[in-house]
């Protein structure tokens, strides 16, 4: 025991413990290819196990930006895990790639044991989702820098694909259908525009229940963790021909639309071909916003769009419907450039 990093607020014993409770969330992420070496200095991955002829990597990282103060002010930790991973994987997904692993850092102010397993279940249940091994990360005491209370999340990951269907705009074509599958919600985006309308200018309290969400607690509605598409996404890699992915994250439609499409193109939605989700309505009518902003922050409903030739449109939303996820034709490519809302 070093007594003098304890009065310095770093408590070595806590680290310890904090690390044999999440040994079990861990395992459970164990796929093809981990290599036992948790309490190693580096992770370990062995890529010979993929049996793949041109293996790209393609690597991610992200946090959950200011989401976390609504899962601090909730005091509920056991899903936030959910959404760094899906933030990262959901980004490999959109080149083609599959999640290999993931790795995670935690810095906070003072070591909570019981927080930090919470927190890296939710780690190890959405790598689980992802099919992805959580073979490494790094829990940072840092008192000082952050209050007793508060932390901040961010992960790592890498994914592979066959450098033959690595997924780049050159691949789209004008008239190619975009299909998009449904959000669990705002996932992990624009949380400081979220709080401003909520807490500085409206003055709700979290716990408030409204009759538009389904009877839930607007915090709860707002910390549903973001969905991750790997399973589905990687059935339609199997089957079909994807020329474009687009994770709908900060930017909303507005920019995240464009990077899958080549720079002369663009793309037509229709805003009623699927449904905007009643977190969205409530926060636009909250903020008196116009619609064209919120389409310009949030995913309003759909977080990740497909691109496909209009052959295997019928293939890729039966698949998707046998995966258990909502998808909707929601427009195509065009010529020109730019989102254009219809």
């Amino acid at each position: 025991m070093s007594n003098s990093y304890k009065d310095a607020g770093v408590n070595l014993e806590a680290g310890y413990e904090s690390v044999e409770r999440i040994k079990s969330h861990i395992e459970k992420t164990r796929r093809k290819g981990m290599v036992s070496s948790i309490g190693s200095f580096g992770g370990l991955f062995d890529l010979s196990s993929l049996n793949m002829k041109e293996p790209i990597l393609v690597s991610g990282t992200d946090g959950v930006g200011t989401k976390l103060k609504i899962a601090m002010m909730l005091d509920k930790h056991d899903t936030i895990g959910i959404d760094v991973v899906a933030m990262c994987v959901n980004d490999v997904l959109a080149q083609g790639a599959l999640p290999l692993f993931f790795l995670d850092y935690i810095a906070v102010g003072k070591n909570n044991p019981e927080k930090i397993e919470a927190i890296v279940k939710g780690v190890a249940d959405g790598c689980v989702q992802a099919n992805a091994a959580l073979i490494g990360g790094e829990t940072a005491e840092m008192p000082d820098m952050y209050e007793d209370d508060e932390y901040d999340i961010a992960g790592f990951t890498v994914g592979a694909v066959e450098k033959s269907k690595l997924i780049t705009p050159e691949k789209v074509k004008v008239n190619d259908v975009i299909i998009g599958i449904a959000s669990s919600g705002v996932h992990s985006n624009g949380f400081s525009l979220v709080r401003k309308i909520v807490f500085k200018d409206n003055k709700i309290d979290l716990n408030t229940v409204y009759d538009e969400l389904d009877g839930k607690s607007i915090g709860e509605v707002l910390l549903t963790p973001t969905k991750i598409y790997v399973k589905a996404i990687s059935e339609v890699f199997e089957k079909v021909s994807v020329h474009g992915i687009a994770h709908i994250t900060g930017g909303g439609f507005y920019e995240n639309l464009p990077r899958c499409i080549q720079s002369d193109q663009g793309v037509k939605i229709k805003k009623d071909s699927f449904e905007i989700l009643p977190i969205f309505k409530l926060l636009q009518n909250l903020s008196k916003m116009d619609e064209n902003e919120m389409f310009n922050v949030f995913n309003m409903g759909i977080g990740m769009a497909v691109v496909v030739d209009k052959d295997d449109v019928n293939a890729v939303l039966e698949i998707l419907e046998n995966n258990n996820e909502k998808a909707y034709v929601i427009g195509e490519v065009i010529n020109g450039n730019g989102v254009i809302l219809e």
